[in-house]
């Protein structure tokens, strides 16, 4: 999965790192994303989309990442910066954030989707991007496991929730956690619009 890290390469650039987020959909906790600058010509085996892969071979892959990069930064956006701005937003300041936290500046970055957040460098947007770049597969490898090692301190904290269960995406216990106990103040409350209308109901739809 080097083809676009040889393009941009074979243009000029030195140091390109993939990009990737995780999180937006889920009804509560903040959304991460992560920058990882590889060395060149560097497959790691097993690296692809992390949804793609179970949780115990991300984790195995999280620390081969971290340990072969040349570059890497985890960066989050929080529940209030969400609220305040919009889920695309705060996904865009959480990659922004990924990239300008970079040990080494990145002089080109790969970017996972059809967006591209506002950089100070040149940045490409790659749709399933996740699964074509090696870089950007290991960037969502990164932000994944990091997001989810949070939900699991914080279904400790809200253990009504069952975030170890499904890390705040909207399945059905989660929402009838929602509907029965309320949310709390790690829940996105603009995601929860139509889960709040049907407790207003007497949970009809429970």
């Amino acid at each position: 999965m080097l083809e676009f890290e040889e393009m941009y390469a074979g243009q000029g650039y030195k140091a390109i790192c993939g990009v990737d987020e995780a999180g937006r959909g889920p009804l509560a906790g903040p959304v991460f994303a992560a920058a990882v600058i590889l060395p060149e010509g560097l497959v790691i085996e097993g690296v692809t989309d992390s949804k793609k892969l179970s949780e115990k071979k991300r984790e195995q892959l999280f620390d081969v990442i971290k340990e072969k990069a040349v570059a890497y930064c985890i960066a989050s956006a929080s529940v209030e910066e969400i609220e305040e701005m919009n889920i695309l937003q705060a996904d865009m300041l959480a990659m922004k954030r990924a990239v300008e936290g970079l040990s080494v500046k990145a002089d080109f970055a790969m970017i996972d989707g059809n967006k591209t957040p506002d950089l100070d460098i040149p940045c490409e947007a790659i749709v399933k991007g996740d699964s074509k770049s090696e870089s950007i597969a290991a960037a969502s490898i990164l932000a994944k496991v990091s997001r989810d090692r949070l939900m699991l301190e914080l279904a400790e904290k809200y253990p009504q929730y069952i975030f170890e269960k499904h890390k705040g995406y909207a399945t059905k216990a989660h929402r009838e956690a929602i509907l029965e106990y309320g949310p709390c103040e790690i829940h996105r409350m603009s995601f929860l619009k139509k889960i709040l209308a049907e407790k207003e109901n007497g949970g009809e739809n429970k």
